[in-house]
């Protein structure tokens, strides 16, 4: 006879959450139906397929679900912003154009700025690592990292970048704006391809709000789950450029450290401030190139900003003002002064008081 299966994957046993095994006697038996109604079907998915160990159990923890219920809601998020927000403005044509026929080539991503540049290619080293991961049958790595992309780069950093290419306000529209819409739609469409085996309810659902490729004559129908995997051939790896992650990562490090102080100096979140950031070569440029960017992320005041040359009159004269040193690398620190960051009157108040209350507790 025929071998019914060529692969047959063996994982642990489901648990309660606390790891003891389910039983009617003890009643910690978890309804899968019930689970579905309350959280849905694809974070009950989710949740028992990233909780995979492999010779482990598995403990299946509500809080657990509910959190990847709010990573789909997340997604769903996104995807609103994108169709409701980044794809408004665009006409017929450009929405036609933007349908994934196929990985980005590299004349295309060459031409682009450092912030697409470098989520680009994070999506494409996602692409390689979670198809290694799942040929490996990592199940659980794989579609952890999906979640840690998705909401840690895209949807923090990337969609919020892409506003400052999209609104007017923010100095964005025109090219910019178009290059924008192509990478959001780039990401998602790619991502969503990625996650559609985890969670395949809400991924088909919101790819077909996406601009789509028209459907092929080697297509039943044009659905996600029978798209291509971003990834068909392994000898033509996605085009990547680790100079851009390394450079991007520099300016993420910049816009935590100013926002890391804001919060110290307990500066008022809609309070914009000023900054004086020293670099050289090509991070200055970099920094430069994005420094609406920066604006935007950690509130400063555009007319109050400024990227200076490491070791220059600017630098030096910066360096000995009254102001607060961020060191964010070697060669990279930022000066935020302090006349900005602090009421001397209020602080002086609150140190006082603070000194009064720790001296009658002594």
């Amino acid at each position: 006879g025929v071998s019914p299966f060529q692969v047959i994957y063996l994982h642990g046993l489901v648990r309660a959450a606390d790891n003891t095994k389910m039983s009617k006697t003890k009643g910690n038996v978890v309804d899968p139906l019930d689970t579905v109604g309350e959280y849905g079907a694809d974070s009950l998915r989710y949740s028992l397929v990233t909780g995979v160990t492999p010779g482990q159990d598995i403990p299946l923890n509500m809080e657990k679900i509910a959190a990847n219920k709010a990573f789909a809601n997340k997604l769903w998020n996104c995807c609103k912003f994108v169709t409701d927000n980044a794809l408004k403005d665009a006409g017929e044509e450009e929405l036609a154009s933007l349908g994934v026929t196929g990985p980005m080539g590299k004349e295309e991503f060459e031409n682009l700025a450092l912030p697409e540049r470098y989520i680009i290619s994070k999506c494409h080293e996602l692409v390689a690592s979670v198809t290694s991961d799942i040929e490996k049958y990592q199940l659980g790595a794989a579609g952890s990292k999906i979640y840690e992309f998705l909401w840690d780069q895209y949807a923090d950093w990337y969609i919020e970048i892409s506003k400052t290419r999209l609104y007017e306000g923010f100095g964005g529209g025109g090219d910019d704006a178009k290059t924008a819409r192509r990478v959001l739609v780039y990401i998602l469409d790619t991502s969503m391809r990625l996650l559609h085996p985890y969670m395949p309810y809400v991924t088909e659902q919101l790819w077909h709000h996406l601009p789509r490729a028209p459907k092929t004559d080697d297509m039943a129908a044009n659905a996600l789950m029978l798209a291509d995997w971003p990834q068909m051939d392994d000898n033509a790896p996605l085009v990547t450029d680790k100079d851009a992650i390394a450079t991007f990562e520099v300016f993420q490090a910049l816009t935590r450290s100013i926002r890391n102080a804001r919060a110290e100096y307990n500066v008022e979140q809609g309070k914009k401030i000023s900054a004086t950031i020293v670099a050289s070569g090509h991070l200055k440029e970099a920094i430069e190139a994005e420094v609406k960017s920066l604006v935007m992320l950690a509130k400063l005041d555009p007319e109050q900003v400024a990227v200076v040359e490491s070791g220059s009159e600017e630098a030096k004269e910066v360096s000995a003002g009254d102001s607060a040193q961020l060191v964010v690398q070697d060669g990279v620190e930022a000066y935020l002064p302090l006349s900005g960051l602090i009421d001397v009157e209020k602080e002086k108040a609150r140190l006082e008081k603070q000194s009064t209350k720790l001296f009658n507790l002594l």
